[in-house]
């Protein structure tokens, strides 16, 4: 899950163009919204097709589900995760 969790910091910050961060600066506790890296709906939905074109997941945009998977890179690697087993 680790290594799940790099590719997708590295992948948020190549989709976002955050290149005054490193991997290992953010952490995957951490909100990606508001406080922590202080993202908005416009990184989300940049960070979304990203992982769609590299993963294959959907998600709908205004589901309660949709919010919780994008609380912290740790919650988007265990979405990731889970949708490869299904």
């Amino acid at each position: 899950m680790q290594s799940l969790e790099q590719e997708i910091k590295v992948l948020l910050i190549e989709s976002l163009n955050l290149e005054d961060l490193t991997p290992d600066e953010i952490d995957p506790e951490a909100a990606l919204f508001v406080d922590g890296l202080g993202l908005d709906s416009i990184d989300a939905l940049e960070l979304g097709l990203a992982l769609q074109k590299r993963y294959g997941v959907t998600m709908a945009a205004d589901a309660a589900e949709t919010r919780a998977h994008f609380s912290s890179i740790r919650a988007l690697a265990a979405f990731v995760a889970a949708s490869r087993k299904a």
